[in-house]
């Protein structure tokens, strides 16, 4: 699913907001998200999963083009990790969804 579909999912749940409405709050909502891991916070969200960033190290990659050996900089690296309840979800056999 990509973000326009999500937002024509919420509005045809939600048929007295406005679908630019629910397009600002999605991406408010997106926007803060990403605004605190780029201030190194975490953000969870319960029953659902948690956001963070893990460091990466330095090291030395490879141009796939040309074979020729890179050096790659250390960098942080977002990271996402299910909740208890997601996983839960995810994983239930088709008689317990029925």
């Amino acid at each position: 699913m990509i973000k326009s579909e999500l937002v024509q999912r919420m509005a045809a749940r939600n048929p007295h907001l406005y679908q630019r409405d629910i397009e600002n709050i999605i991406d408010a909502i997106l926007g803060e998200i990403g605004d605190a891991l780029a201030r190194g916070e975490r953000v969870e969200l319960r029953g659902f999963g948690a956001f963070s960033t893990k460091q990466r190290q330095a090291r030395t990659g490879r141009n796939p083009r040309t074979g020729d050996k890179v050096p790659v900089t250390e960098k942080l690296a977002p990271f996402f990790k299910t909740g208890k309840e997601m996983r839960e979800r995810l994983n239930r056999t088709p008689a317990e969804q029925g």
